[in-house]
């Protein structure tokens, strides 16, 4: 039995690859190949697999072994990818910390996880200091940082990694409470990776532009996913436009995460500065988000086709993000398709299949799914019921693909009518005028609650009269918005995410009033 046993073992570890050995197969057979830059370091795969392993060894030399968690409080910089693939490589586990957060927030997401070891920036210092740690390790990068890497006399052999084993903790947006750790393991990092490779083509002669905050998964596992097929990472401190398009003009990029807010000023600055575009495979994020005008735009100036995402931090980019749209396509059409490596189904409010042409609420399995959230059983076992992740977002399936219709939990109810608030917002963002828009719900005393749209203009001359005839000529007239706020643009209450808080606009039309 014990001979069994032993062979059982040995035959289970021989399928076993972290994202650590995946990486150091990428630096042993092309040492010299470029793996990282920021500003004006520029580091080859060998020279990162040797910092990388150093610091291995400094953090186990800091007592932080298989599972411990290490808390990260800083803005992108390249020592972050040093330390992901080092906790990697010793089985520790990466807790990206949002330094957007107030305090007592970011007390709470460091609290949730129990750290070993914190890690910070001169940047986040007062942050930092303004928390209840105890006696935390606290190491912040910089001389001394530095000095404890370079005191490395030994190496630290690999852990014994479960592909189960956790990698990275990404907080999830904290609208309806406080935020959750959403654990990400050795497996659905690896899983990303390949959903790259098969529904966008990247390949490694590919660069990724991290330029995202790395408390997020655009910052992070996307770059993660090019040092193990062999890419490149192009690090920018956050949204710095003319280091993206120094990026753009010199590199091949894979995918270029592009964001709502940033596509029109990464565009002005293209065309002030006559840019040059070395190549983009595709650019992107979820179509139904951004104007249909800015969408033409940004593919006509990159060549590159839009790439209409539909993913989340729990599921990486599935489960239907496998929708390309050409240059020049009938933007008319924002239907989603499925990816790979996932099973993606829609159910009603007792888990049961809908029709085709139905809403249902997004349920998905598959190797990209995250390990749960961090510390809350009960919050698992209602969102993983019946085997499936329970997405909390709302699709109709139909012959063109799966559209979005909007969140679960975020209902307009009036008089008997379920509206989402997503089928108006569609209306509202493909009319070039509309930088940004929402639809919250309203109590009214005859309907129950009514639609009411806050928008933010590129242009003063939209009127309210010119909003209701393009909402009258597209919509139901139960979905039509009641009211109509014009606000700028920092206006909008956004989550650590970039999400709009509904909530706190309902609050803000209540003041109107008074």
């Amino acid at each position: 039995m014990a001979v069994a046993e032993t062979e059982g073992a040995l035959i289970k570890r021989a399928g076993w690859l972290s994202v650590y050995e995946l990486f150091h197969e990428r630096a042993r057979l092309h040492p010299q190949d470029f793996a990282v830059e920021m500003g004006e370091t520029r580091l080859s795969y060998a020279q990162l697999l040797a910092r990388v392993d150093r610091v291995a060894a400094m953090l186990a030399g800091q007592g932080v072994g298989h599972g411990d968690r290490i808390a990260v409080v800083s803005e992108n910089r390249l020592e972050y990818f040093e330390l992901f693939m080092a906790a990697a490589k010793i089985g520790a586990i990466v807790a990206c910390q949002n330094w957007r957060l107030a305090v007592p927030e970011l007390q709470h997401c460091v609290d949730l996880v129990s750290p070993a070891l914190l890690v910070r920036s001169d940047r986040c210092g007062e942050m930092v200091e303004q928390l209840d740690i105890g006696n935390l390790p606290v190491l912040v990068f910089g001389p001394t940082y530095e000095a404890l890497v370079d005191a490395v006399t030994a190496d630290v052999p690999i852990a014994n990694v479960d592909p189960e084993d956790g990698l990275l903790l990404l907080y999830t947006s904290g609208t309806t409470g406080l935020p959750k750790g959403a654990l990400i393991s050795h497996r659905a990092e690896i899983a990303r990776m390949m959903v790259l490779r098969l529904d966008l083509g990247i390949d490694a002669g590919d660069t990724y532009l991290a330029w995202s905050p790395m408390f997020h998964m655009g910052g992070t596992e996307h770059g993660l996913s090019a040092l193990m097929m062999g890419g490149s990472v192009v690090i920018t401190d956050g949204l710095d436009i003319p280091a993206m398009a120094d990026a753009l003009a010199n590199h091949n990029l894979g995918w270029l995460l592009l964001v709502p807010a940033t596509i029109e000023p990464l565009l002005a600055y293209l065309r002030d500065n006559n840019c040059a575009i070395k190549g983009v495979k595709t650019v992107g994020c979820m179509a139904d988000l951004v104007p249909t005008e800015t969408i033409s735009k940004i593919c006509a100036v990159l060549d590159a086709p839009f790439f209409n995402t539909f993913g989340a931090t729990e599921t990486g980019l599935p489960p239907a993000s496998g929708h390309l749209i050409p240059v020049g396509a009938d933007l008319s059409n924002l239907g989603k398709q499925q990816s790979s490596l996932c099973s993606f189904r829609l159910v009603d409010a007792d888990g049961l299949e809908v029709a085709k042409g139905e809403s249902g609420e997004g349920v998905v399995r598959g190797p990209t799914l995250f390990s749960g959230y961090w510390g809350v059983p009960e919050v698992n076992l209602e969102e993983f019921r019946d085997g499936w992740f329970h997405m909390g977002d709302l699709f109709e399936h139909r012959d063109d693909g799966y559209h979005f219709v909007g969140r679960a939990k975020y209902l307009i109810k009036s008089g008997g009518e379920n509206i989402y608030p997503a089928e108006i917002e569609r209306v509202l963002l493909a009319d070039p005028r509309v930088e940004d828009a929402t639809v919250v719900r309203k109590l009214d005393d005859k309907w129950g609650e009514v639609p009411v749209a806050v928008i933010a203009r590129k242009k003063p001359d939209l009127t309210k009269d010119e909003v209701r005839n393009m909402c009258r000529k597209q919509l139901a007239g139960y979905k039509q918005p009641k009211e109509i706020h014009f606000i700028e643009m920092d206006g909008f209450s956004r989550s650590s995410t970039g999400k709009i808080i509904r909530e706190d606009l309902e609050t803000w039309i209540l003041t109107q009033e008074n």
